[in-house]
Order: structure tokens, then C-alpha cells, then sequence
């Protein structure tokens, strides 16, 4: 009988599409791939894997295989969810991810919460960013991700999801302390046209969105300093390098040196939370969503410094 285990092991392998990928994926070592895999293929009597270069691809067996093992894990969910639905408790592993501001600002009360209300339930994190965590969602590689849509731009969310609301967060624009407007009680992004930018790493949805955004007020950005943390960006805006787009949660101590000022218009952050379908009816996945949505109300969003 062929061993779930190890068809998970093809499964990520299929998905991912390389050997430390799978890994990854799994939060296991190469090396436990290649042997799970060289198990696999004892098993079934016949190759499952090639080399293709420096890499691997998998043979018209392994595809073959690669699709009926999908199909198994898919429905080892449904059981699962089904089976903790029926004992209507929250327990075993929950795998979750979320990006940096989210993380920090919502999981260390949501993950108190789920300790506190459900001690049987292990939740494990993992920092994301939203494309990312969405991609290894669909792949399973989490049960339940928090993402974002800007208020004038959404993100895609794949087919098969599900999502919910968390909370709206706002975000002001981090000016040097000497900056002319450092002094305004609200400004509109308009007035920064001649001013460099400091932004989130390019490809990031958060990127797009800043182009985007500003293009639509009529700036052709000139973005000088990419940074992911927003920490970082605060540095540079105190160094006089720059100004940025900062969101209110999870922001932490604002530098000597920025003013935070509030846009006419306002800029909003909606955070959610998705997981797959499948899983819709497990209480494990029910809870950390609960968790996250009390963690969500209660959070003040901090009054601009």
C-alpha cells in the first residue's frame, strides 16, 4: 500500500517543482525528500524522478502518480475537516502565515487568545508576504494566510478560497522633520510630486500599489530607496533620504526626526484573512479566524505622531 507520507513528499514536488522547494514546503531537509522519494519508488517498482540539468522533472510516472496523489490529499482534508467538525473541537496543527505588519500587530494577542481558549490546538507561523502566502496556500502549504487589498486596488485571490474581514487600517505619509509640510494637520499625496520616495521591494503588491496610486494623482514617482521593513523606511525618512507610505498597524516607535501626517483622502488598508474551501468546516481554522477577527476589533489604530 502506497504511504501518504511519501505521496505528500510527490505531491510537493509536483507543485514546487524542485527538490528544495518540496522541502521548504514540507519544513523538512533535502535530504528527507530524496529519501522519502528513493522509498516511493521501491514501492512502486519504477522511476519517478530524472534529472533535467542541474535539476530534476518528473517522469511520465511520477506525473501520473503527481495527479492521484493531489486527488488523495484533497480528499485526507476533507476527512480531516470533516472528522474535527463532528468532534467540534479545535485541535491537532494549524500552519498560518501572514506579512510583517499583520504578524506583529494581531498574532501575539490572536495566538494568546487560541493558547488561553483552545490548549490542544498548535498553530505554527510563518512571515509572508500576501502573494506568496496566497501561492502556498493553494499549494497547502498553509491552512489560512492573511492578506490585503488596498483601498483602491485589490489583490487577486485564487479560486477555491475563502476570506473574511479582519480590519481597515489606516496609513499616513512619514515626512523628515524639516520637510515644508512637516507642519500640516492633513495633505494629499498630490503635494509630494517633487519629493523622492521610499517603497517596498519591486514585484511586491505593495509596490504596485504605491506606482499606481501616485500615478493616478498625477506623480510619475521617483523612487529612490527600496526597503521591506517599514522600520527601515522610518530610518530613512529620518535621515532626510526620502518619504513613505506608512500603515498604522504594527508600526511601533516612530523615529526622532518623522512626522506622520494623516491624507485628506484617506489611505486604507483592508487586512483579511483566506483558507481553502476544503477546509471551511475544520474548528481549528473557525478559531484562529475568530481569534484573528477579536484581535482585529480591539486593535486601536494609533493616532498619527
Amino acid at each position: 500500500m502506497l504511504n501518504l507520507e511519501r505521496l505528500r513528499t510527490l505531491d510537493a514536488l509536483a507543485r514546487h517543482g524542485s527538490v528544495s522547494g518540496a522541502a521548504e514546503g514540507l519544513h523538512v531537509t533535502t535530504s528527507a525528500v530524496s529519501q522519502q522519494m528513493a522509498k516511493l519508488e521501491r514501492e512502486v517498482g519504477q522511476p519517478l524522478v530524472a534529472r533535467n540539468g542541474r535539476g530534476i522533472r518528473l517522469t511520465d510516472a511520477g506525473l501520473l502518480l503527481a495527479g492521484h496523489a493531489a486527488r488523495i490529499i484533497s480528499q485526507v482534508e476533507l476527512a480531516q475537516a470533516d472528522v474535527e467538525a463532528q468532534r467540534g473541537r479545535a485541535v491537532g496543527e494549524l500552519r498560518v502565515a501572514a506579512f510583517p505588519t499583520a504578524l506583529r500587530g494581531l498574532f501575539p494577542t490572536a495566538l494568546a487568545a487560541l493558547r488561553r481558549d483552545h490548549p490542544d490546538l498548535r498553530v505554527c507561523t510563518r512571515e509572508a508576504e500576501p502573494e506568496e502566502s496566497l501561492a502556498a496556500l493553494v499549494r497547502g502549504d498553509f491552512d489560512l494566510a492573511v492578506a490585503i487589498d488596498w483601498h483602491n486596488k485589490r489583490m487577486p485571490v485564487p479560486g477555491g478560497l475563502l476570506r473574511a474581514p479582519l480590519l481597515d487600517d489606516l496609513a499616513d505619509v512619514a515626512v523628515p522633520a524639516d520637510h515644508p509640510l512637516a507642519g500640516r494637520t492633513e495633505v494629499s499625496l498630490a503635494e509630494f510630486a517633487e519629493d523622492d520616495w521610499i517603497s517596498w521591494n519591486e514585484g511586491q503588491f505593495c509596490h504596485e500599489w504605491l506606482v499606481f496610486t501616485l500615478r493616478g494623482e498625477g506623480i510619475e514617482p521617483r523612487i529612490e530607496h527600496i526597503a521591506e521593513e517599514h522600520h527601515t523606511q522610518l530610518a530613512f525618512v529620518a535621515a532626510g533620504l526620502g518619504v513613505c507610505v506608512t500603515p498604522r498597524l504594527g508600526r511601533g516607535h516612530v523615529p526622532e526626526g518623522v512626522r506622520l501626517l494623516p491624507v485628506r483622502d484617506p489611505v486604507r488598508r483592508h487586512i483579511y484573512a483566506v483558507w481553502r474551501a476544503d477546509a471551511d468546516r475544520r474548528p481549528s481554522v473557525r478559531a484562529a479566524l475568530a481569534a484573528l477577527q477579536a484581535a482585529g476589533a480591539a486593535h486601536p489604530a494609533p493616532a498619527p505622531a
